[in-house]
């Protein structure tokens, strides 16, 4: 039907075609010819596809372009035409694919919704056959596709924070233009990374521009389409070097604007996944751009209400830093420690996470360098109220490789952390922290029982010392009352010299 469908058009519309666009006049008199010697049309069925090609060329002229319509070899399909046609087909399609529908309305434009739709998957089918180079105009005019279905602006949002922190639990929002931005992203993702496509000249079409505007689409409230962005990016960033540095850049810049400014961006769990691949393929030694891109960017990245949001990526970025260049493992936990939570019990317990998984990674010389303020830390973290993050805390000393950074320097460590311990035992109200609280108190005891006693009887001291001088302020305050109760009270006016303050 669609076949004998364009080749009626084709002739009734050879005349306008010349008249309003020459290079679409030349290609429907290819494609009309070939679509002659192709097919050939029953008589039974004429009346009906002529009904029905009326139909639909009423509904599409009043969206498509008219030359477009008019000419409608788009319609074609790649297997009815020559090879040497196939290019210009393939145009005609991604020109045919330029015309943007509203999809909050399912009412508007069924037809030429469809019609699209169809255009779409034959373009995607082509493009992943990879029969033939494609030419710098196929490659211009797919580009400008891309750009005009999926850059757009995004409505503003309404959540307290787009990011997630305490509204993770919210249903995602779906675009309901999905099934056609669906199958532009499959175009563009086997574009890119198809063997056809000569990277030289696309590079001049995926330019700067083009990368701003699409990491500009990782905003987006749809999952569907932030994680077929995190597919195209990484493509973009293997195939095209001489992009990587501005990718870098741009990507750093999103960041920063993310924790400094806003603190609402949908896709920094998408984008941190893409740059732990980045950086695992980063070379050695570490350059210092990618430094500072550790301390400057991911670092600061631990500050936001929202990090549960992307905390499980950017530990993988961070870890990869230490695994590629072990002596970044206590640059890596002062920063933790600069922007460690002190009110969201929540961050602390993730907090505690990330410092066991960088630990595992950490040799001793560096351990040496950051243990004190580190234990000083964790040690008010195993006293703290909250169970899950004195729970969490004293979990570490189930970690054998914990175990083996803390032996060596116990003399150090557990001074740190023996009064927490102690604390613990006499007042936590949890009795599941109470019982671990038991058992690390005992594997400190074996590890030294004489370090371990002198602990406990400095601490004994230091408590009674603490009690002494509690009750010296209490008598302290009782004779001062006293003193206040016995002072007669104060009647009439009492005349004050005021000194000229000027």
């Amino acid at each position: 039907m669609w076949k004998q469908f364009v080749r009626k058009l084709q002739k009734k519309s050879s005349k306008s075609d010349a008249i309003s666009d020459p290079s679409c006049s030349s290609r429907s008199k290819d494609s009309g010819a070939s679509g002659d010697s192709i097919q050939k049309t029953s008589g039974s069925n004429a009346a009906s596809n002529r009904s029905a090609t009326a139909a639909v060329k009423r509904m599409s002229s009043a969206v498509f372009p008219a030359s477009v319509v008019a000419g409608i070899e788009p319609l074609l399909s790649f297997k009815d035409v020559p090879n040497q046609e196939k290019q210009n087909l393939f145009i005609g399609k991604l020109n045919l694919c330029c015309v943007v529908f509203d999809f909050n309305d399912p009412s508007k434009n069924p037809v030429e919704k469809d019609l699209k739709h169809q255009v779409l998957v034959d373009l995607v089918e082509y493009v992943s056959a990879g029969t033939a180079k494609f030419s710098e105009q196929a490659i211009a005019a797919s580009c400008k596709m891309f750009a005009i279905n999926l850059f757009r602006v995004f409505p503003p949002n309404n959540r307290s924070s787009s990011s997630g922190g305490e509204n993770e639990d919210d249903e995602p929002s779906f675009d309901p233009a999905w099934p056609h931005l669906q199958l532009v992203y499959d175009l563009l993702l086997k574009f890119i990374a198809s063997s056809s496509v000569d990277a030289k000249i696309v590079k001049k079409y995926v330019d700067h521009s083009f990368i701003l505007r699409l990491l500009d689409l990782f905003d987006s409230e749809d999952p569907r389409e932030r994680d077929c962005l995190k597919t195209i990016l990484h493509r973009i960033y293997g195939k095209f070097m001489v992009h990587r540095p501005f990718i870098r850049k741009a990507v750093s810049n999103i960041f920063c604007r993310f924790v400094f400014e806003s603190e609402r961006h949908n896709g920094i769990a998408e984008m941190l996944e893409v740059f732990g691949s980045v950086i695992s393929g980063f070379a050695l030694p570490l350059k210092e751009e990618h430094k500072m891109f550790l301390w400057r960017v991911l670092i600061p990245l631990h500050k936001p209400k929202a990090v549960g949001v992307y905390m499980q990526q950017l530990t993988y970025c961070v870890t990869q830093f230490i695994e590629k260049d072990p002596k970044l493992a206590s640059t890596v936990i002062r920063g933790l420690l600069k922007y460690w939570p002190v009110t969201s019990s929540q961050k602390e317990v993730m907090f505690l996470s990330e410092v066991e998984e960088i630990l595992e990674s950490t040799s001793m010389v560096e351990f040496q360098k950051i243990m004190v303020p580190l234990f000083q830390r964790i040690g008010s973290c195993l006293s703290s109220s909250h169970f899950q993050v004195a729970e969490r805390a004293l979990f570490l000393w189930n970690n054998d490789r914990i175990v083996s950074l803390i032996a060596p320097n116990r003399q150090v460590i557990l001074p740190c952390i023996f009064p927490y311990l102690e604390k613990n035992t006499q007042t936590h109200w949890n009795q599941a922290v109470l019982n671990v609280t038991l058992n690390v108190r005992k594997m400190l005891s074996e590890m030294d029982e004489e370090l371990f006693v002198a602990c406990q009887t400095k601490f004994e001291e230091e408590e009674q010392r603490r009690a002494a001088a509690g009750e010296m302020r209490r008598i302290t305050w009782e004779r001062l009352e006293t003193a206040v109760a016995a002072m007669k009270p104060v009647s009439g006016y009492i005349p004050v010299l005021v000194s000229n303050l000027r």
